[in-house]
Parts: structure tokens; sequence; C-alpha cells
């Protein structure tokens, strides 16, 4: 079970590439290190990028099919996925699967696992390492098609490309480490180790607003460990898991230990949880969502031979505390960013700013002039720091808590849409609004910032806290009594000092959160993998037979 330097050359696919040779990897990779952010300001990877952009722009329309147990599968119900900035284009049409199609996949995806399950670990690690490679060297690409698909700006998109290159290189790294026998206390008259195995079939949902990270991340973690998956990816972000998926084909993994599958969540989507065959659910999207699932794999289905696991990861209504004794400009730089980075769609996004009374005035005034200079316009322009938002759903539900917002506060900044023919919105800032208001404390997942005064400290700690959520926060202070508070009181799984609160990263931030956020996953973490396996102890009495 330990890893080697190299795999071979000559291992193959057994599903889809017979006789075909792979690269040959090392394993040996040195210490994790995060992949760098592309600079967008040297000429050289401005022109790559336009020319990425008109690279996939010409891909656009094309069909995707089903692959199920590694066979590819057209439907006569159609979905398309759309471009929010120019609603009109299309970026990929896909399937309609059906309840009796996901019933077949998670059969085949069982029946795939038998095999998959005994694969070395430093084999299935190589594929990992490979699709690495492969996402390096398409890197811009992939970009393109983030900016195109889902409205993210060029600085947005590397890094969702970074951060799953990241996940490809860290959870190799673990695998390799939890795939060797687990030493466990000497016993006199025995030889015991505990090992890691794989749980079986595993269904992976993850979001549209982290279309390759959150994806990819997911899915490598399920088949690094020796299970196999069935990817339903967001009909918002369908392409670019496909890409995906065909690039683990490339790197060596097997088309039947890999499916992907799109239809409609209500029927197609729960056959693959509530399938007695499935054995766990990866999840990340909305509470509603997330809690949905979450009951489903409590009901034992007839023939079931095991507990589900579910790791979820949900919503969020993150707080930023700005403290008296803060570095105003700091702070205000901070919120700012982790309100309005990509349009507030992100579960780590600050929607609550904290204020101490003593600064307020101060702070908000700093805060409207920052907001202001940030540009909203079509992703093609690199100028533009904020895309559009997801679809026409979203923006009208955004417009209404804005609505709502200026009854609530006091409107600052922003409040509408732009002139603009996609879905983009000004980023809002409502002031003065009370604990209690709907927009303190409703999840809104789009550019709407509610921002508040409390008198102290003590008060501040107890609004971040006053939340069914508890994903990230922040606090900026240079007190280092009130930092430490924060450390023991603030109650969130990701807590960030003098920062912003998004961005984590891969390795340094493990991440996850409590309460209605989900199952504390920690995903990027030491710890995250075990969740995709069983530890099984052996004991054997020595001199018995050996």
């Amino acid at each position: 079970m330990t890893s080697t330097a190299t795999t071979s050359g000559a291992a193959t696919n057994p599903s889809s590439t017979a006789g075909v040779k792979l690269a040959p990897v090392n394993l040996q990779r040195g210490e994790f290190a995060n992949e760098a952010f592309t600079d967008f300001s040297k000429p050289e990877n401005k022109a790559a990028m336009v020319a990425a952009l008109a690279q996939v722009k010409a891909m656009f329309g094309r069909e995707y099919p089903l692959t199920i147990g590694g066979e590819r599968v057209f439907t006569v119900a159609k979905t398309e996925s759309l471009n929010p900035s120019q609603p009109e284009q299309v970026i990929g049409v896909f399937q309609k699967a059906t309840v009796e199609m996901a019933n077949t996949a998670v059969d085949k995806a069982h029946a795939a696992f038998e095999r998959w399950k005994r694969v070395p670990v430093e084999e299935r690690v190589a594929c990992i390492y490979r699709a690495a490679d492969i996402l390096s060297k398409r890197r811009y690409e992939l970009n393109a098609w983030l900016s195109y698909e889902i409205g993210k700006t060029w600085p947005e998109a590397d890094a969702d490309i970074a951060e799953l290159i990241d996940f490809c290189e860290y959870y190799g790294r673990e695998a390799l480490r939890l795939g060797a026998p687990q030493k466990l206390t000497p016993y006199r008259g025995e030889n015991n180790y505990m090992k890691y195995i794989p749980l079986g079939v595993g269904i992976v949902i993850p979001p549209w607003n982290f279309a390759a990270a959150i994806m990819g991340g997911m899915t490598i973690a399920a088949i690094v460990t020796g299970n196999t998956a069935i990817v339903k990816p967001s009909s918002d972000s369908p392409t670019i898991a496909a890409i995906f998926i065909d690039i683990l084909y490339e790197a060596g993994v097997p088309t039947d230990v890999v499916s992907f599958f799109t239809g409609p969540g209500s029927t197609a989507g729960e056959a693959l949880v509530t399938n007695a065959k499935t054995r766990f659910i990866a999840f990340t999207g909305s509470k509603e969502a997330g809690l949905r699932i979450a009951e489903q794999a409590t009901k034992t289905q007839p023939g079931q031979v095991w507990i589900k696991r579910t790791v979820l990861e949900m919503g969020g209504k993150d707080a930023i505390i700005v403290d008296d004794e803060a570095d105003v400009d700091a702070a205000v730089e901070g919120v700012a960013l982790s309100a309005f980075g990509y349009q507030g769609q992100k579960c780590s996004a600050c929607s609550r700013a904290i204020v101490a009374e003593k600064i307020y005035d101060e702070f908000l005034g700093k805060l409207i002039e920052r907001v202001k200079k940030m540009t909203v316009g079509s992703i093609e322009d690199p100028a533009n720091y904020m895309g559009p938002v997801i679809n026409k759903a979203a923006m009208t539900s955004i417009l209404g808590y804005i609505d709502q917002g200026k009854k609530e506060g006091r409107l600052m900044t922003g409040g509408k849409r732009t002139d603009a023919a996609g879905y983009f919105i000004e980023p809002t800032v409502i002031a003065d609004v009370d604990r209690k208001a709907r927009i303190f404390q409703e999840e809104i997942f789009g550019p709407v910032l509610a921002v508040t005064k409390a008198k102290d400290f003590d008060e501040a700690l107890s609004m971040a806290n006053d939340s069914e959520f508890g994903l990230t926060g922040a606090v900026y202070s240079r007190n280092p009594e009130k930092i430490a508070r924060a450390e023991e009181e603030f109650h969130v799984g990701n807590l960030y000092m003098n920062r912003k609160c998004t961005g984590a990263m891969v390795g340094a931030h493990p991440f996850g959160g409590f309460n209605m956020s989900g199952t504390d996953s920690k995903s990027g973490g030491q710890d995250y993998l075990l969740l995709f396996t069983q530890a099984k102890t052996v004991s054997e009495k020595l001199g018995v037979t050996r």
C-alpha cells in the first residue's frame, strides 16, 4: 500500500482506452504548495485569455451526452446552459435523464466499484496527478468556459481553476498518506493495523458558483479513495463538469468509475439519492436542498444494507465585525472585496458588516466611496470588477431583497439592475439595518451588503452569532484581547482576523461551517478524505499462520 516513485506508462483505462498508454507519473511531487494565480496585467497573459475567450465562444451550442457506466447516452428531452451576460447565447445543450437512467447509473457504478476499489492507491493517485497536469495546460480555456457559463471575471475564474488544480494535488498526497496501513498501539503477541477502505457509490451534487473547484474537488475526493461517482452538476453550470470528466478519462480514470449525469433534480436527482445501492452523497448548495438530501438519505430503502453518509456544505450569512480599534481603511477594503467579489455569489461572502458606533460614520463613508469605484459589466472586459448574477430567477430574487432592504434600512449606493442585456445588478449597500431585519438574517446570494451599528464588541459578537448559519466570519481589530475573544466566541467554521472572509486556500484554510451551514466537512483539509472512507482494523495473533 505504500507509494512508489512512479507508475508505469503502460497503465490503461480498462473501460475506454484499452491499449492506450498513459504518461508515467512521478508520485514524489514534493511538499504541497498552492497554485499561483495568473497576473492578467502582463500583456502575454491578457492576450492568452482573449484568445481563449474566442476559442471557447466558437464552441458555443455543442451538445453533451450523459455518460452512464462508460456509455454515451442521448435523450429526447434537452436542456440548455445559457450565458448570463448575454442570455440569448447557448453555451451548451444537455440531456434530461430519467429516473430509469438514474437507477441504471447507480447499478453500473456499483458494479464498477468492485473493480476500482482494488486498484492500488498509487494508480488512482497517478490518474489525479495527470488530471492536474492537463488542467494546468488548458487553464486559459477552462477560465474562459467559467467566465461565459457562470459570469466569472477573469481573476475569479482563474482562482476557481487554480483551486481545482490544488484539490488534485492535495488530495493525491492525502490519499497516499491514508492509503498506507495506519500504525496502532503495539499489543504483545499480535500484529495489528488499521486501513481506510472506500465506501461505494457516491452521488456528487455540486453548485454552480464554484463550478470547477467544488465540483472537481468532491469528485476527486470520491474516486481517489476508491469509490465510484455519479456527478450531477447544476443546470446552470454543466459544461465545465462535462469537460472536467472528459479530462479525468484522458488522465486514465475508467469511464465506468465516473458518470456524467444531467436531469431534473426532483425526479432523476432524487432517484440517485434514494437508490438502495447509493452509499454516500456529497452536496454543496442551498440549505433547503441540503436538508432535503439529508432527510432522504436517512430513509432506508428495501435492500439497503448501510446507513448512507452525507457530506453537506450549505449556505451562509457571513458577518465581518469592524471594531473601533480596527484599521478602518483595511476593514473597508476587506468588507468590499468580501461582499462583492463574484457578485456576492459565494457562500463565504460578507453580507453583514457589523461596525462599532465610534467609527460607524467614518467606515460607512469610506465604504461607499470604495464601492462606487466597482465597475459592473461583461466579463469579456477585464476592467469590470463584477459580472452578471447567474440567471433571471436569481436576479429577480436579489432585486426583491433590495426592495425589502429599502424598507429595513437606508440605501447608500446601488439598488438596481444596470441597463445591459444580461443579469447585471449594481453593488448595493444598505445601512442602519436592524439585527432582526430580513436582509440581516436571510441568505441573499447576491451583491447586497447590510451594514449595522454595534454599541460595543459584546454586542457585535452577539449580532454576528445571531444567525442560523455559521460558515465564515472575520474580525478587524488591533486589540489582541478582542481577537482572542472572537476566536472563542465567534461561532463559525472559518474565522479570519484582519483579512477578508472569502478566498479559502486549499491546505491553509480547511473549509466548512456549523449549524445550517452544513456538516463542517473541511474540504481542502487533512480530515476531508476520511469522509469518503471507512476504517477497518485487522488483528492477527502471531505464530499461528505465519
